[in-house]
């Protein structure tokens, strides 16, 4: 039996998975690292932690398996998007990663827009400037530490840097590098009217490859410490999302995905670069050949449910909380909930947006809040698949994964919601084992990415919407979009009173 490694470098931790030929996952290592926040709104990381924590990982996966080591054959990458490594002409690390969810960027925001025009900007990148794509970050560090950009040769993103490590070759993937707001997306190309309208050296970019592509074997010294043979294929991985789409068979069609993690994706298959959804939605080229996805972002999906277990319900299982939901009739006796905790990506671009409990009498009990707040993520959700229907795509299934698959209720809620039938797959693991796929086709195990899918993954469970509660719950999805509007204004004054700068004779 032969043997593929996928590697998820997230946010919070790096997961490994050792994959064999049939898609059965053997092993599963994580190794956390710190998140570093020196002021608010900054996030960043040091990729030494990244790396250290990756070979640790490894060498607790090798030593604990069972089987030749000369029948693990290759390895891949998923990684967080839009993370910004800078290195010098040494490519040593300039300063630490600034990560995705930092927001220190409006101001550069407002550069790019203004200089490049909304329509130019869409036209090459197919994304509006947002705080947590790379350029911005990039043109941060021209304006604020002068220094350190003079002294930059090159950047990567996150996953991009650990491969560097692993084997000395310097490349990203189109997946990750439509995510920095400089790739021409439709032409697969760094966008070298971008870089001169803004005064950014294109040299800084890295080379681009396929998902797919093997850029190396593993170095030397990382075979010393890991116990991996120095023959061991490395291939190129790509975006979380990317990778996720591939683990889940987002592959071909009409096929659609719905993720429930700390923020919630909802991404669909594109077969084309040549849509325009004017930036209401994220389009990104796919891991998969010449392919690509949309992708709409909840940002506070589990996050909202989190939040709530451990503000109101700390000595209280999630099963508990979800298990006292299932006996609230829909609607939650007439309680509404927007997720909007930390803002909201889609469809509101929207930093001072807040979220909301709409209905609130003495009769609610902890279960209707816990119901509320799982149907306001949903009906979140739903606004992402509703802005991909109005461009006519057909969405007649949705394939489920992270928290919202692992309940029944919420499965259930979910396709009366979608009005779709919703599928969850036997794995869990998403970007890990996307990676690890990638891995597997590169090796020429598979002769396509959809031919592997089709080895590695199957349908555990179909649930179908009933068809009362759609009707029910389409009525509470109006109801639900009127209060983006209507709290607007009362959440953007009440910010002020947030930052302490109200003036006391108001």
């Amino acid at each position: 039996m032969k043997y593929a490694i996928g590697v998820d470098l997230g946010t919070s931790a790096v997961k490994l998975l050792l994959v064999n030929q049939q898609g059965e996952i053997e092993q599963v290592v994580s190794k956390e690292y710190p998140l570093l926040q020196e002021k608010p709104g900054y996030s960043e990381q040091n990729p030494e932690d990244w790396v250290e924590q990756t070979i640790a990982g490894l060498s607790e996966l090798v030593a604990d398996f069972s089987g030749d080591v000369e029948d693990i054959e290759g390895i891949s990458f998923s990684g967080q998007m839009h993370g910004l490594i800078l290195l010098n002409s040494n490519h040593e690390v300039v300063r630490p990663a600034i990560l995705w969810n930092d927001t220190r960027t409006t101001a550069e925001c407002q550069e790019i827009t203004e200089k490049l025009g909304k329509s130019r900007l869409l036209k090459a990148t197919k994304n509006i400037a947002l705080e947590g794509f790379t350029l911005p970050k990039l043109l941060w560090v021209k304006k604020n530490e002068p220094e350190n950009y003079q002294n930059s040769s090159l950047f990567l993103l996150p996953k991009d840097y650990l491969r560097f490590r692993l084997t000395g070759k310097l490349h990203t993937d189109y997946s990750d590098a439509a995510g920095t707001l400089l790739l021409d997306v439709e032409n697969r190309s760094w966008s070298r009217e971008i870089c001169e309208l803004l005064n950014v050296n294109i040299n800084l970019c890295p080379s681009l490859v396929s998902s797919h592509e093997m850029v190396g074997m593993i170095h030397e010294t990382v075979s010393e410490r890991t116990g991996l043979r120095v023959e061991t294929k490395v291939f190129a991985g790509g975006a979380d999302n990317a990778c996720g789409a591939v683990g889940s068979g987002i592959l071909s069609g009409n096929r659609t995905m719905v993720s429930i993690g700390t923020s919630g994706v909802v991404l669909s298959y594109e077969g084309s670069g040549d849509k325009n959804f004017n930036g209401a939605v994220h389009y990104f080229n796919h891991a998969a050949d010449n392919a690509y996805y949309t992708m709409g972002v909840t940002l506070g999906a589990g996050d909202s449910l989190s939040w709530f277990r451990n503000e109101f319900a700390a000595e209280t299982a999630f099963e508990k909380l979800l298990q006292e939901a299932e006996d609230v009739p829909i609607g939650a006796n007439g309680l509404l909930f927007t997720p909007y905790i930390v803002g909201e990506r889609t469809p509101h671009v929207d930093s001072t947006i807040r979220g909301s409990f709409i209905g609130i009498d003495r009769s609610h009990e902890r279960s209707n809040f816990t119901r509320a707040v799982i149907e306001g993520i949903t009906f979140s959700l739903n606004e992402s698949l509703e802005l991909f229907r109005q461009e006519g795509k057909k969405i007649d299934t949705v394939v489920s994964v992270g928290g919202g698959a692992k309940s029944n209720l919420w499965l259930q809620i979910q396709a009366d919601i979608f009005g779709v039938d919703v599928i969850k797959l036997n794995s869990e693991q998403g970007p890990g084992l996307g990676a690890a796929m990638l891995a597997a086709y590169g090796l020429g195990w598979f002769p396509s990415l959809a031919s592997c899918a089709n080895e590695f993954l199957e349908e555990k469970q179909i649930v179908k919407p009933i068809r009362d509660n759609v009707t029910m719950y389409s009525k509470l999805f109006t109801l639900y979009q009127s209060i983006y509007a209507n709290t607007k204004q009362i959440n953007h004054e009440l910010m002020v009173y947030r930052s302490g700068t109200v003036n006391k004779h108001d």
